[in-house]
């Protein structure tokens, strides 16, 4: 596959948000740029499992309540 060319971006965050991120890529050594385009990817390549990972965790986990509510 050939890599597409990067694309420049502005991205305003939070003083919160920048701290965090900065925290996370010192922990992990990796640079913030790194940290937010992992972060990204994540997000965008494995919502559908994450969604269904969740909606099978409050099925089990809330199963009495849903059915009680089914009634």
């Amino acid at each position: 596959m050939v890599p597409s060319p990067a694309v420049a971006m502005n991205l305003r965050l939070s003083e919160q948000e920048t701290a965090s991120l900065r925290r996370k890529a010192e922990e992990e050594g990796r640079s913030m740029q790194e940290v937010a385009r992992s972060a990204i990817r994540q997000y965008t390549t494995e919502r559908p499992a994450r969604l269904r990972a969740a909606i099978e965790r409050i099925r089990t986990e809330d199963a009495e309540l849903i059915d009680r509510l089914a009634r």
